[in-house]
């Protein structure tokens, strides 16, 4: 008998998790964060953060946590439309357009939100902070920044 799984709506990918141990009255409390980027290949792309007393409950909640801030971006082709530098907190980002076929040339964290995003063809750079978190959510607001220019192009074409 041949079971298969259903196709999954959103890929997972675990970025972080992190021990947590808090000393208290009646001894160490330890829990477990998670950080998950979400997204579906097609240009819908979230993260989330949580944390649990176990894993695999972190993960769970991150995840129910990324599906709520999943954002759209807008892509010409295989890369982003614009070139943008972002600045969030410590980190600073950079992404670029690349030709076809390039793929994604970034690390880290970064590559984890554009392939979950379904870029496939950009370069990209962070600089300033290595948190993995900073990073990543720079890296949602560079994409995001880089739609929103090419939504206010298209707009500004129309009148």
């Amino acid at each position: 008998m041949d079971y298969q799984r259903p196709e999954k709506e959103f890929n997972e990918s675990v970025v972080q998790i992190n021990r947590i141990s808090k000393k208290t009255k009646g001894g160490n409390q330890v829990r477990f964060g998670a950080v998950v980027v979400l997204g579906d290949r097609k240009g819908k792309v979230g993260v989330g953060n949580s944390k649990a007393t176990d894993v695999r409950n972190a993960i769970r909640k991150a995840i129910e946590d990324a599906k709520k801030n999943m954002i759209t971006i807008t892509m010409r082709g295989t890369t982003i439309p614009y070139s943008v530098v972002v600045k969030l907190g410590a980190s600073k980002v950079m992404l670029k357009p690349a030709p076809p076929g390039s793929g994604i040339i970034a690390g880290g964290p970064m590559r984890i939100v554009l392939e979950s995003a379904g870029v496939r063809d950009v370069v990209g750079k962070t600089m300033g902070s290595n948190n993995k978190i900073s990073n990543v959510r720079a890296t949602i607001l560079a994409l995001q920044k880089s739609s929103s220019l090419l939504e206010k192009k298209l707009w500004l074409k129309k009148d």
